[in-house]
């Protein structure tokens, strides 16, 4: 299990991952899911109870439709899934063996180094992203924003509606892309090494910006097979998160030396 250290570490070198290299990654991730399905289960059960309890919550309230900024922002949280994850696989990759409490006490060892300033961060922009879409569906629909959207749902596909949904989807992708050059090393950085939130953001970026192809298309996948999985009713992601979950952890090992 990794241990919390006192002293900085030495920052990861780069390599250049092409895109043929994505199918492997993803068959990695799926492999160490069916190693230890248990945790995968265990750690995406979460989120999935999560938008269940959403959906129930909305459509009490006859708001349905408030689960379409909280679909298109979901991304944004999924990173959150990946901490113990990591662990599982980080564990499989060194032989180590897969213990519930070992594994646990990872990730909750965390709150004393700097995932919990990623976590803020990311819930942040979460938040903030929700706002957006709420005022943005304000200033499109204009006194169409008093419309119940749930018995009324054509007024999305009016013109100003189609507008709203194209404007908010390209600055939701905006918001993910962001947030994912944030995270696609610096998550994993943060929870193998010893170093602040900054240099791994930093690091991060910089290792999205020089795999810039191939760290699309990655970005695209994760984001595809996210809004996939929750179809029906959140509950595809009980396989998606997690193998996308162990698939970053190698994306991770692929990208530093």
């Amino acid at each position: 299990m990794p241990q919390v250290m006192s002293q900085p570490s030495e920052l990861p070198q780069f390599r250049d991952v092409s895109v043929s290299e994505i199918p492997q990654i993803l068959r990695a991730g799926l492999r160490d899911f069916m190693r230890a399905p248990a945790f995968g289960l265990a750690f995406s059960g979460f989120y999935v109870l999560g938008g269940i309890i959403l959906y129930m919550v909305f459509a009490a309230e006859g708001q349905e439709w408030w689960l379409i900024p909280f679909a298109l922002g979901f991304p944004l949280l999924a990173p959150f899934a990946a901490i113990g994850l990591y662990e599982v696989s980080r564990r499989i990759e060194v032989g180590e063996p897969l213990i519930w409490g070992e594994v646990i006490s990872c990730c909750v060892s965390q709150k004393d180094r700097q995932i919990p300033s990623m976590a803020m961060l990311i819930l942040m922009m979460f938040m903030f992203w929700v706002f957006f879409a709420h005022t943005t569906f304000a200033l499109f629909m204009g006194l169409s924003a008093f419309t119940n959207v749930s018995s009324s749902p054509e007024i999305l596909f009016t013109g100003q509606g189609l507008v709203m949904l194209a404007v908010g989807s390209l600055i939701g992708a905006g918001f993910a892309l962001v947030l994912f050059s944030f995270t696609v090393v610096g998550l994993p950085l943060l929870m193998e090494r010893e170093i602040d939130i900054i240099t791994a953001i930093i690091t991060s970026v910089r290792a999205v910006a020089a795999n810039p192809v191939s760290m699309g298309v990655w970005g695209l996948v994760i984001a595809g097979s996210l809004f996939i999985g929750m179809v029906p009713m959140f509950l595809g992601l009980l396989i998606v998160l997690p193998v996308l979950g162990h698939a970053s952890w190698h994306m991770y090992r692929h990208l530093t030396t």
